[in-house]
Order: C-alpha cells, then sequence, then structure tokens
C-alpha cells in the first residue's frame, strides 16, 4: 500500500472529534486509507444494496451494531443517518468513533454540516500527489509519463492500461453521478460538454461560449460544471479580487484535478504524443496547481487558491495564501528557463509590494535553484512548493 501524506492528519483529527469525513473523487482510495486509519474496526458500504436499506428502514438498530464505531462508507447514499449519528456520537462522549467517507460534495457536506455540525472535521482525498508516488518508488521518472497517467491508485496498484481504465472510470461513477444528481438522460451530449471542458483546462471559463458549442443553454452548463465539480472532476480558481490600480480580469479559469483523465479526454493515446501537443503548457499548469491543492489537502487545509491578470495581459497562474501575504507562483512547461518566464512574477512583484512573498517559478525540467529572488522549482519537487 502506497502511504498517504493525509493519514497523519487524520489521526490528529480524531484525537479531538467523534467523527471525521473524508471525501473526494471515486477511486482516490478513501476506502483503503480508512481500513488502514481504522484496521479493527468493522468496514460498512453503505454503496450494498442489503446494507444500504438496513440503515434506511433502521438506522437506530443499523448504529447499535458498531457501540465501538466504524468506517461507513459512501454516507452520503443513506442522508437520514446523520441525525442519528449525531445522537450516537453525543451520548457516548468518546473521540474517534467513526470515519465517514464520501464521494459527492452535493447532499454530503450539507447534511454533515446539518446534522455533525462541530462534531465532524473534514479531510479531502485526492489522488495520489506526485511526492506520495515519489516516496513509494513508483513515480514516473518523466513529466510526459506523469501527466499521461495522473494520479488514480488503480492504475498503480493494478496492470492497466490508461485509455481501458478512464473509459470505464467515467462509465462507471462519472456519468453515474450525473444521472442521480441531475437526471441527464442524454449522456451523448454530457459526454461532448466533457471534452469540451478538458479542451479548456487552464483557460478562463466562458460559460455562454461552452454552452453554444456545446448545442445547450447557459443554465445547464452551469448545472453540469457544478455536477463535476461536485464530483471532484473539475474545479475553478477564482481570481484575485485586489485592484491594483489596473483593470482586473473577474472571469474564473477552469482545472481539472487529475491530468491522466484530461489527457484520456483530450484523446491523447501515449506519453510521447504530449512532447508536440499544443495543450502540453495547459495540461502541466493543470498538473502543479492539483498538486498544490493536494498539498493543502493532505494538511486538512482548504488552501483557498487564486490566480492575477489584468486587462493588459500581466499574469500569474496561481496566488497561494501564506499567512497575510501572497506567494505568487509563474508555471511553465519548458525545461529550459528564459527571461520572459519571469515577466509575470517581476510586474506583480511591483504591484503588490509588501503582499508579495517568495515569488516562484515551477518549470518542466528538474533542477531547482534561485535566481535574481527568485525561486525556481522543477516538476519533480513541486511537493517541496509549500515547505
Amino acid at each position: 500500500m502506497i502511504k498517504r501524506h493525509a493519514e497523519k492528519v487524520i489521526l490528529e483529527l480524531l484525537r479531538g472529534f467523534p467523527v471525521v469525513t473524508i471525501t473526494g473523487p471515486r477511486q482516490s482510495g478513501k476506502t483503503t486509507l480508512s481500513k488502514a486509519v481504522f484496521p479493527q474496526k468493522p468496514y460498512v458500504s453503505l454503496e450494498d444494496p442489503d446494507v444500504r436499506l438496513a440503515a434506511i428502514d433502521d438506522p437506530r438498530s443499523f448504529l447499535d451494531r458498531f457501540p465501538d464505531g466504524a468506517v461507513l462508507d459512501e454516507v452520503q447514499r443513506v442522508p437520514d443517518l446523520f441525525s442519528y449519528l449525531q445522537g450516537r456520537v453525543d451520548a457516548d462522549g468518546r473521540m474517534g468513533l467513526f470515519l465517514l467517507t464520501g464521494s459527492q460534495q452535493f447532499g454530503l457536506l450539507s447534511n454533515v454540516s446539518q446534522s455533525l455540525a462541530g462534531r465532524t472535521a473534514f479531510v479531502e482525498l485526492l489522488p495520489f500527489s506526485a511526492g506520495e508516488l515519489k516516496a513509494a518508488g513508483v513515480r514516473p521518472e518523466n513529466l510526459n509519463e506523469m501527466l499521461f497517467f495522473g494520479g488514480y491508485p488503480p492504475l498503480y496498484d493494478r496492470e492497466l492500461l490508461p485509455r481501458n481504465w478512464f473509459a470505464a472510470y467515467v462509465t462507471a461513477y462519472v456519468e453515474r453521478d450525473v444521472r442521480q444528481l441531475l437526471q441527464v438522460q442524454d449522456l451523448d451530449t454530457f459526454q461532448r460538454f466533457v471534452r469540451l471542458c478538458a479542451g479548456r483546462s487552464g483557460q478562463l471559463l466562458n460559460m455562454s461560449a461552452l454552452a453554444n458549442e456545446c448545442g445547450i443553454n447557459h443554465n445547464t452548463a452551469r448545472a453540469w460544471i457544478s455536477v463535476l465539480e461536485a464530483s471532484y472532476v473539475l474545479h475553478q480558481l477564482r481570481p484575485h479580487h485586489q485592484n491594483f490600480n489596473k483593470r482586473l480580469i473577474k472571469t474564473p479559469k477552469l482545472y481539472f484535478y487529475d491530468t491522466g483523465l484530461l489527457c484520456w479526454l483530450l484523446g491523447i493515446q501515449s506519453p510521447e504524443q504530449l512532447v508536440t501537443h499544443p495543450l502540453r503548457g495547459s495540461i502541466f499548469e493543470t498538473f502543479v496547481i492539483s498538486e498544490v491543492k493536494k498539498l493543502f489537502c493532505n494538511r486538512g487545509e482548504q488552501g483557498e487558491l487564486y490566480f492575477w491578470r489584468d486587462s493588459n495581459g500581466n499574469e500569474v497562474d496561481v496566488l497561494i495564501p501564506v499567512g497575510d501575504k501572497l506567494m505568487p507562483v509563474e508555471i511553465k512547461s519548458g525545461k529550459t528557463v528564459t527571461r520572459e518566464f519571469f515577466t509575470g512574477l517581476n510586474r506583480w512583484r511591483e504591484l503588490a509590494g509588501d503582499l508579495a512573498c517568495e515569488p516562484t517559478l515551477v518549470y518542466g525540467g528538474q533542477e531547482s535553484y534561485r535566481r535574481n529572488d527568485i525561486r525556481v522549482i522543477g516538476w519533480d519537487n513541486v511537493n517541496s512548493l509549500l515547505e
């Protein structure tokens, strides 16, 4: 088993909360991690129809089966269970009783927040980070292979081709989530919509243009984006709102969580195709921002990220909060560092003044060093970004 960096924070939280809730995309390793954290406690999957029916019909008797707690997997399937769980943990008083897991943000977070407010901590578990794979000795050494495979655990513990696994993953999970949440009937149009989103990863999200190209209305596009966010397929990066006396872009940017899934949706068949692919820069940018999100998630933190762009074309790819300051990070897929790589960082640093800290360039090479007071980090050391 590849050790997850989030395990440490989960164990710490279980000492102070009766319940810890692990959320994240399907197949990201939530079940495996939960069993590793609670090896002696019962494991119950509410995806099982018989188990789910028992929990729905008689929730009190269902919970009575676990006097010392348990791992309850995919708890969003039985939302009424949360109120009974509240009464159970309040009456018991012990910490670290239950681990809950769920794959959808819709419903799960609102139900848990209402019924278990103050009783549960939340940890988001995303697919493997490059740092976790590196520590386990299984990370691809080649950047293009890292981008092509992504971080989903099944690709590292089974003999699977990415094209086969991602095809099954989208059919079995993503489309099922869409049917459950929105009752989408026209899956062909939805599939086209997801692929159009893939072509826009790393770009400003123009909802109207996306809807028009797919042949749907604006409200439908917005609803489908929300479902893809709830299923941890993609996320939006908001623009930094502070005005440095320049007209700022206010539109969010769209990013996928996993570059392996992104490459499959883009029709990329091999790592070698990435060498000259026109979207290689956007795919690499997607990879780095996903890695930053994983660093925060593995600490049990939200880590609100931003980007900055003004109307003159000056841009910084991601701004990372560090205390009351912001770390500007520029992302370039090239292996050779040129002067132009630093243009956006220098401009933002001039405008931000004391708000800026530790300007950083992440690039497609492997060496890490400092250049003109700017930290330069190679792709394989991206896990050191917050150090």
